[in-house]
């Protein structure tokens, strides 16, 4: 029997549902509720004999070199199509002031431009989302990159309030839509010794983006005749380069070998369900996962939103920062995010991605004091320190969410997850104002400074509180296959065939 043949089998087994054979029905009963609670602290913590059995994981380069070159090139496209979204992103929330000096609105109304992108980035998750479980991961991102080419050099191009309010309202769906394939793109080939680490590496090219927005508005928006505009021209330029260089590589090797068993079974006369029949039965199966990863995923973006978005206003209003200072603190901040990703990400693969994001939240939650209330060069290292904790537990998200998620709908549940979290999100500036009103400062109108530091730790430390619960009740697949098994089944029929 050949290898299609013997991984035919597990096609069949949908029955006409669309769920593959790892999908099970959600058991409600009391006894299951009461065994799952059990666990949740039971299997919180690796037994002595598993951490002894995955020492060797604490190491990364083993795991590293397992990558072939091939992989860590579709890794590298991944990576970069995620950093220049964010660049695109940040490059308006950095350049308010200019934007509204140049169409003549307040920053208030330049940021409904902000505001647009988050309510719509859901769509994209939705649609792009679909797109990569359908037809590939390739193709659809790199669609998705190209308009999201045609829209930076759109937003270059626009001379009204209008023109640019109606741009940043499609970029929010090319936004969102890049994620869930960027995430399979580099995660879907990755060997599990290595997946933390580049689960970490990749999620940082968030942060990356943000510091590159930084680097080019010093460099080009507040130095050329051009303006904020060199900065959208810019990111045209490379969106074109980063679809040629898509383009240019194949699917992943997961999905071109779910099709290749696929059509060898309608070759074969094996029913097959349709993509249709598939979405209903998995709707059916992960109802209750997409619903809880939705609700993780608010929480991480109201953690990374309610620690960030007001951090330089309060710098610069509270503590009288000048611009340069307050742009090395928050620099510092990004470094410390970037090194908290990638390094929280790997010892996820040690220590469990649960009790990894657990440890960051107790952490983040210690700091916050030296991170909000220290007024000199000392909150450079808060700022660092508690960045590192947001972040690291960020960087163990994209593989968490990827193990997590239905296998044949990875793209779509892991971008609209964690698009809907970011809707979820988009009123935190809003909520830690509101909060503010109760805590002005003497001589000061509230609406204009109030105490920034007192608001944003109730707030943060509050979502901490919230994403500790909620990771805490949560379910956890590490290292569980992300390609319907098919490594182990090869070497079942490679040890057949030899018997």
């Amino acid at each position: 029997m050949s290898d299609l043949e013997s991984l035919s089998v597990k096609e069949d087994n949908y029955k006409g549902m669309g769920v593959d054979d790892e999908v099970k029905r959600i058991d409600l009963s009391a006894k299951s509720i009461a065994n799952y609670a059990k666990t949740r602290f039971t299997d919180l913590v690796p037994s002595k004999a598993m951490m002894k059995a995955n020492k060797h994981l604490l190491n990364p380069l083993p795991g590293l070199k397992l990558i072939p070159a091939r992989q860590w090139v579709m890794f590298l496209s991944a990576f970069l199509a995620w950093t220049w979204d964010a660049y695109d992103f940040f490059c308006v929330s950095l350049n308010a002031a200019k934007l509204a000096t140049y169409f003549d609105k307040t920053v208030k109304q330049i940021t409904w431009g902000i505001t647009l992108v988050l309510m719509l980035r859901s769509v994209g998750g939705i649609v792009f989302g679909y797109l990569g479980d359908r037809y590939g991961r390739k193709y659809p991102l790199c669609v998705n990159i190209l308009l999201m080419a045609a829209i930076q050099f759109g937003t270059y191009g626009v001379s009204t309030y209008q023109q640019f309010l109606g741009v940043r309202a499609i970029f929010g769906i090319m936004l969102g839509g890049i994620y869930g394939n960027a995430a399979a793109t580099a995660l879907d080939d990755c060997p599990s010794e290595a997946r933390g680490f580049i689960s970490g590496l990749l999620q940082q090219g968030y942060t990356f983006g943000y510091l590159l927005a930084v680097v080019f508005t010093r460099v080009l928006a507040d130095n050329v005749d051009m303006g904020w505009k060199s900065l959208f021209l810019l990111g045209g330029a490379v969106s074109v380069c980063l679809f040629a260089f898509r383009f240019s590589l194949p699917d992943t090797k997961a999905f071109v070998r779910q099709r290749e068993i696929e059509q060898y079974n309608r070759d074969c006369g094996i029913p097959q369900p349709t993509f249709s029949q598939k979405a209903a039965g998995a709707l059916k199966n992960y109802w209750a996962m997409i619903i809880y990863l939705v609700l993780l995923m608010a929480g991480f973006n109201f953690m990374s939103h309610g620690s960030q978005d007001l951090y330089p206003t309060m710098l610069t209003k509270l503590y009288n920062y000048s611009d340069d200072r307050s742009t090395v603190t928050n620099c510092v901040a990004n470094i410390g995010a970037f090194v908290g990703g990638i390094v929280v990400g790997h010892f996820s693969n040690f220590i469990g991605r649960r009790l990894s994001i657990l440890i960051c939240c107790v952490c983040g939650a210690a700091l916050l004091y030296p991170w909000a209330f220290i007024k000199g060069t000392g909150i450079n290292a808060g700022a660092f320190f508690l960045q590192f904790c947001v972040q690291g537990a960020w960087g163990v998200i994209p593989i968490h969410l990827s193990e997590l998620a239905p296998p044949d709908f990875r793209s779509f549940v892991v971008g609209v997850a964690y698009q809907l979290g970011n809707l979820a999100s988009s009123a935190s500036s809003t909520i830690e104002t509101t909060m503010g009103e109760h805590f002005p400062i003497d001589g000061q109108d509230p609406s204009e400074v109030f105490d920034y530091a007192t608001v944003m730790v109730i707030f943060v430390g509050a979502v901490f509180a919230y994403v500790f619960l909620i990771t805490l009740v949560g379910p956890e697949n590490k290292m569980v296959s992300l390609t319907h098994n098919i490594e182990e089944e090869e070497q079942d029929v490679a040890h057949e065939n030899q018997v």
